[in-house]
């Protein structure tokens, strides 16, 4: 069968219809070149060979086979299969291109150091076969390099970062259109070519020996169609108290957007959007700074890819942080949630159970495990990529660095969070506390494993020796 203004698009973190500019340029093409068979075609490459690429924790594998599956029975409504793929892109790419006979590659732009090196190789290799390879923005709503200080360099404190994005209120462009069905299904001609779609069950994404994904599959519903659901519901419902809040564990009081933002399923632009048309206010303008401090992580992973390994501050670099490996049983009782400090227990165990934890707790936890307990950043980095549903390569580790004060932007690096402290002004009642952690307050709940005072002693003076 003639496939002659075929595109393929491929896939990353992006798994959505609607605002997706290089599906919607593919569709585009396609609709242009007067051709009904064959015309579309996507692709999702899970990445196990690409060096620099890091591995998906278990949430976000959990996430990602959920999220695919939805997104193939979207993206075939449209008469677009979606290939699913294991191993190199830099291998796969190029020979379903050149299998296909494809006019031309598309694909959302990412910013991470390796994986700009990867898109880097497969756009060289694509264009030297003699197909033309186009990538589109949409993960953030200006890209990197846009934006700048008047030196000329980037941003490395948030609040001039965000009061520039603010002066450019306008300049996000709107939402891409969803793409239009004005093309023909491929499945057949792709079973006359010989090409599988691939079986997702055999990548294994979904925990086999023990199933501990319950409570994530009753929190949450990983499609682009609950992302809107849960937007709209945030601004009917709660967007005006988000102020107050979102400080609050205990209450319903924010989107609930972060993974969906993390897979693409919704993106920047479209909530931006969709504040601007139906919010105004307070809350409003503190729910956007959100979406704010997500960006500048991003802006920051562009200009300083070692940021997910490496201290922002190289005079850290000095700082006396244990690994876990030198204090097991203190990393163990903080992941374990059985630290004797309610509110960070509690969030340790919301945690495993449903891959979230509420951001005012994350800061909490994070702080005690830095900061009291005198552990590497690093090791509570690795341990949140491996849980959180909404970990990504850039706000994982920047929220890290931004606790540990070892981050650019200019939070005063002695800022220690007490969480006693924490949970009487944000848990009053303890309902969030004794939600999950029952035995709170009981014979059964365990002592603090430190003493808060004599640590934050110590840590103010490790730190003061850095000067």
């Amino acid at each position: 069968m003639e496939a002659a203004g075929t595109t393929l698009v491929w896939l990353r973190d992006d798994l959505r219809i609607a605002d997706h500019a290089a599906l919607t340029a593919a569709v585009d093409h396609a609709a242009r070149s007067g051709t009904a068979v064959g015309s579309v075609v996507a692709v999702y490459v899970l990445d196990d060979a690409s060096e620099g690429i890091r591995p998906l924790g278990g949430a976000t594998r959990w996430w990602l086979h959920h999220a695919l599956t939805a997104l193939a029975d979207d993206l075939a409504a449209l008469g677009i299969p979606l290939l699913l793929r294991l191993g190199d892109p830099a291998v796969i790419v190029p020979e379903l291109a050149e299998v296909l006979e494809v006019d031309r590659v598309h694909w959302t732009r990412r910013y991470g150091g390796p994986e700009r090196a990867v898109d880097a190789r497969i756009k060289e290799m694509l264009t030297s076969a003699g197909f033309a390879a186009h990538s589109y923005p949409g993960h953030l709503l200006h890209e990197p390099w846009t934006v700048q200080t008047r030196s000329g360099g980037p941003y490395k404190v948030f609040t001039p970062f965000w009061r520039e994005l603010r002066s450019r209120d306008q300049d996000p462009p709107l939402p891409v259109p969803e793409p239009l069905s004005s093309i023909r299904s491929a499945r057949a001609w792709l079973a006359d070519l010989g090409i599988a779609t691939g079986d997702l069950a055999e990548w294994g994404l979904l925990p086999t020996a023990l199933d501990w994904a319950g409570g994530l599959r009753d929190a949450w519903n990983p499609t682009e169609t609950a992302a809107h659901s849960l937007l709209a519901d945030f601004l009917a419902d709660r967007v005006d108290d988000y102020p107050r809040g979102q400080d609050l564990p205990a209450e319903n009081g924010t989107s609930r957007l972060s993974p969906y933002l993390r897979f693409g399923q919704i993106s920047p632009r479209q909530v931006w959007d969709a504040v601007h048309r139906t919010a105004l206010g307070e809350g409003a303008e503190t729910y956007l700074s959100e979406i704010g401090w997500r960006e500048f992580c991003w802006h920051l992973l562009f200009h300083f890819p070692d940021m997910p390994h490496s201290n922002l501050r190289p005079q850290f670099d000095a700082y006396p942080w244990r690994t876990a490996a030198e204090a097991p049983e203190e990393f163990r009782a903080w992941t374990q949630g059985r630290t004797g400090f309610g509110l960070v227990d509690a969030g340790q165990r919301e945690l495993w159970a449903t891959g979230h934890m509420h951001n005012r707790v994350r800061m909490a936890s994070a702080s005690l495990l830095v900061k009291n307990l005198g552990i590497h950043w690093r090791e509570g980095e690795a341990w949140f990529w491996d849980t959180l549903v909404d970990a990504d390569a850039a706000s994982n580790p920047a929220n890290w660095q931004w606790v540990a004060g070892c981050g650019a932007d200019a939070a005063p690096y002695f800022r220690i969070f007490n969480p006693e402290r924490q949970r009487e002004r944000f848990d009053p009642g303890d309902v969030y506390t004794r939600r999950w952690v029952p035995e709170y307050g009981t014979d059964d709940y365990p002592a603090p494993i430190v003493d808060l005072k004599a640590s934050r002693a110590d840590a103010l003076a490790a730190y003061a020796a850095l000067k």
